[in-house]
């Protein structure tokens, strides 16, 4: 799933930032949808989008650690139903911290608006992220207890 999710990602931004966007603009594709061209270098939503070097640097170091630290999690939990959502935020972190190496900001792409209110443009790599966390928030909500924890050793 990392994989997949970090191949489909750094694919698609290479599109979009070598070709697609070149030169830069909106490509209206429905009412509500737009492909455009936005650079973030802060982190969701843009908080901490200043320009440091150092912030650069800390920013793709948390990203590739919180990507290895899922990694052991993921391992040491071993279910497939946990795998798979750890899986896609690890690729859509390690995704989203080549960008910074690469670019010094994460492209992003994917424009959805109504009314007059864009939400900010996101990326495949966010979707991995968000889908993995919701996807974690519900196995943990919906898994049940393991009975194996509760019993004593008598």
């Amino acid at each position: 799933m990392a994989l997949c999710v970090l191949l489909v990602d750094q694919w698609t931004k290479l599109e979009i930032v070598y070709d697609v966007m070149v030169p830069p603009h909106v490509i209206e594709v429905t009412p509500f949808f737009n492909i455009v061209m936005a650079w973030n270098r802060g982190v969701s939503f843009g908080m901490f989008g200043w320009d440091s070097q150092v912030k650069l640097y800390a920013l793709t170091a948390m990203a590739f650690l919180a990507a290895l630290g899922l990694a052991i999690w993921m391992q040491r939990e071993n279910r497939l139903r946990f795998a798979l959502p750890c899986g896609a935020i690890i690729g859509g972190a390690i995704g989203n911290g080549i960008d910074r190496l690469h670019w010094g900001a994460v492209a992003d792409f994917l424009d959805f608006h109504f009314a007059g209110y864009h939400w900010p443009a996101f990326n495949v790599a966010d979707m991995g992220i968000t889908c993995g966390a919701t996807l974690l928030i519900l196995d943990s909500l919906f898994r049940g207890t393991d009975s194996s924890k509760y019993k004593s050793d008598e």
